[in-house]
């Protein structure tokens, strides 16, 4: 007989949806238009789609398999990342054109404004990761919608402060969704609960599905770190492309390296293949304007899976047991950690290349001030998110029921027949 689990949903995930749902309806009715500048049309929609088909698989098949590691929390990992997906996306497209909309009077949507919304879309799913297994989906629709409104916030304060590019600001998405996650999951922390979940494993099956994730993240990254570069910029997409699969090939190796040498058995974790040979994508694409040369991208990434690797091996553990945060995925070490890197690196490189002594001050001045607030913003946003969503009201599961799918799911062949 099947276990009793928490109570429907109905009275919140429904409601909460179809308003929500209803409410981008209307937006979208009255103030939104699809761009008819000819200059869209042609050639240039034809060169753009395969980019934009790229991040889609992404942001859709990538994140939504790499969370099915889980050997109980499969169905959820890849359902609740496409719901989270389509309803953050359209919010982010409302947020977005929120500037086309005050000085036109409409937002305009073309495929460049939905790749830029399923970005902050990316930045969302990455913290999800952090609580992943712990939360129900009424909750993780309300962390998506608040943390991309977070994103898109400091995004714009970005801009309009410090003027900072918004390939830039956007490739920032790594650091915010880490530390927002973890502001996150520290404030939901569940007292008591440092022994650990016993619904959170993973076998090979889950484990197989999770590294299929794995590689559609690893082949499409470089669509992702190019899709917004001017291709009349030096270097262009071209050489975005070619310095992301560098960092990402440096990284697969360094990964398997150093997960060899971790183990006290001396083989390959299979959570190392399948997280941290993407260290070298995220590390490079927070510092993609100022890599120029093939080796700067090498040593990025394998600088990154180094960090990435050894962090992932003894910094969760740490993570929970000193400051109450656990992080489900490892955020941490995936994203949050070669995501400094990259900012670090972009940092060096650019006062490297830079002639003028005191123009390389001010821009270590101004990077130094986008890196504080976006980590301000972040956590700030993480501890409101948090604090929101503590509340009983949404009922979260169980300490005995996380990761489990039947929380939520229906499963014909466990039904109890009379």
């Amino acid at each position: 007989m099947a276990p009793q689990y928490a109570p429907s949903l109905r009275s919140r995930l429904a409601p909460v949806l179809l308003f929500l749902q209803t409410g981008f309806i209307v937006i979208y009715a009255f103030y939104t238009e699809i761009e008819s500048n000819v200059k869209v049309d042609g050639t240039a929609f034809r060169n753009f789609y395969p980019e934009f088909q790229d991040v889609n698989v992404m942001v859709i098949l990538g994140f939504g398999f790499l969370c099915t590691f889980l050997v109980r929390y499969g169905f959820s990992g890849a359902g609740f990342n496409l719901l989270v997906a389509v309803m953050a996306t359209q919010w982010a497209i409302v947020l977005n054109g929120i500037e086309s909309w005050y000085y036109r009077g409409k937002i305009r949507i073309d495929l460049r404004s939905i790749v830029v919304a399923e970005m902050c879309t990316a930045s969302a799913l990455i913290s999800i990761g952090v609580v992943v297994g712990k939360t129900n989906p009424v909750q993780i629709v309300l962390i998506a919608l608040l943390e991309v409104s977070g994103f898109v916030l400091n995004e714009w304060l970005l801009r309009t402060l410090l003027r900072t590019q918004p390939l830039n600001s956007i490739m920032l998405l790594h650091i915010f969704g880490a530390f927002f996650g973890l502001m996150l999951t520290w404030i939901l922390y569940r007292r008591g609960s440092e022994q650990p979940f016993e619904k959170e494993k993973s076998d090979r099956r889950t484990g197989l599905f999770s590294m299929l994730g794995t590689v559609f993240l690893w082949m499409f990254w470089p669509s992702f770190n190019s899709v917004l570069v001017d291709s009349q910029a030096p270097g262009g997409k071209l050489g975005a492309v070619c310095s992301t699969y560098l960092a990402l090939a440096v990284s697969a190796v360094t990964a398997a390296a150093v997960s060899v040498l971790s183990s006290p058995k001396g083989k390959l974790n299979p959570i190392h293949m399948q997280s941290c040979i993407l260290a070298g994508g995220v590390a490079v694409g927070v510092s993609m304007s100022a890599v120029h040369q093939p080796w700067e991208a090498m040593t990025i990434g394998f600088t990154a899976a180094l960090v990435s690797t050894i962090g992932f091996r003894y910094l969760k553990i740490h993570m929970q047991l000193a400051f109450e945060c656990h992080d489900t995925c490892a955020i941490l070490s995936t994203h949050g950690l070669p995501g400094l890197l990259g900012w670090l690196a972009h940092l060096l490189l650019q006062i490297i290349d830079s002639e003028d002594h005191t123009l390389a001050i001010r821009f270590a001045v101004f990077h130094i001030c986008a890196l504080l607030i976006t980590i301000t913003i972040s956590l700030s946003m993480g501890i409101l998110t948090g604090l929101l969503l503590k509340w009983n009201f949404w009922r979260p599961p169980q300490h005995k029921k996380c990761f489990d799918d039947q929380a939520f799911w229906e499963f014909p062949h466990l039904a109890v027949h009379k």
